[in-house]
């Protein structure tokens, strides 16, 4: 009976390696990206791409394993997620209210540790955030939360 079970379970194993999700990969441009659309420092740009953009944009770095079901189907909900959450390639579309509140959450995340997750870094040792990088990143949300604040502001004025 065990036997059974066991080949059951390797053929299933098997059989589902030919079922993946599509692809998180653009093969167009975004023009609607936060580094265009925010006009965004290169500083900024290379520490969101590198421990930011495999979740939160439309284009991911998929590393090796991510072919092996059904780790592929577990990566690609965390990636669904955190696009529904925060997409850096749609951010020019986001709403002004919208586009405050994702810079102070930014800035929450990034100070309280909870961004990039620690299951993301414990294999993307590159995606661990310096004390300078999470500077950096903490102070840009900040400045951009309070400048589109500012200019909230002076639109309701008008």
């Amino acid at each position: 009976m065990k036997k059974k079970i066991f080949w059951g379970i390797g053929l299933l194993l098997l059989i589902i390696q030919f079922f993946h999700p599509p692809r998180n990969k653009s093969t167009t441009a975004q023009p609607n990206d936060i580094g265009i659309s925010m006009l965004t420092p290169d500083n900024v740009n290379v520490v969101l791409r590198k421990a930011c953009y495999d979740c939160h944009s439309n284009n991911t770095n998929y590393p090796w394993y991510a072919r092996l079901q059904p780790v592929d189907w577990w990566l690609n909900h965390h990636i669904e997620e955190g696009k529904d959450e925060l997409n850096f390639s749609e951010f020019g579309t986001y709403k002004l209210k919208r586009k405050i509140k994702k810079f102070n959450e930014i800035a929450r995340e990034v100070t309280d540790g909870e961004m990039p997750l620690n299951s993301y870094t414990w294999i993307h040792k590159d995606a661990i955030l310096t004390q300078e990088e999470s500077n950096i990143l903490i102070n840009w949300a900040n400045l951009m939360a309070q400048k589109l604040t500012q200019d909230s502001l002076r639109l309701a004025a008008e």
